[in-house]
């Protein structure tokens, strides 16, 4: 466990701007480039180089397997359901008009809560994704290569 002591000491100091960067991404995604699906895959990445350097046993105990398929469901239930409330209110899917006081501020809650759904959809997915083709049995040791 000590032979790679400095790059988990790296990965403890990059994981935590990695997370701050996706949320910056998430919440900034509608004034330039980035939203959900780009803020998804950052976030993603903090959990997979947690999961690269302290192994894939620590990546599930900090973030387990059911946790993973309710935030990606729910995700899911976020970003449909904001269209499909909009059904409820007489409104075409994912018309964000029902959502505020005007039609401007209607349309930020409506893009923020879709936002919020596909990244959170899609950070569990490729967590979800990595920790399915790591878990695997390799078909060769390490000692061979």
């Amino acid at each position: 466990m000590t032979r790679h002591i400095v790059l988990r000491v790296v990965a403890k100091f990059l994981i935590p701007p990695i997370i701050l960067y996706a949320f910056y991404v998430q919440w900034h995604g509608d004034f330039g480039p980035g939203g959900g699906f780009q803020a998804g895959v950052i976030f993603a990445v903090a959990f997979i180089l947690y999961g690269l350097v302290f192994g894939l046993e620590a990546l599930v105990r900090v973030l387990p397997t059911t946790v993973i398929r309710i935030l990606f469901s729910l995700g899911v239930l976020i970003y449909a359901g904001t269209g499909f409330l909009a059904l409820f209110f007489g409104k075409t899917f994912l018309d964000y008009s029902y959502l505020g006081h005007d039609p401007v501020h209607a349309q930020e809650w409506g893009i923020m809560f879709v936002e919020i759904g596909v990244g959170l959809t899609v950070a569990t997915v490729m967590i979800a994704i990595y920790i399915a083709f790591a878990s695997r049995i390799p078909s060769t040791r390490d000692e061979d290569w």
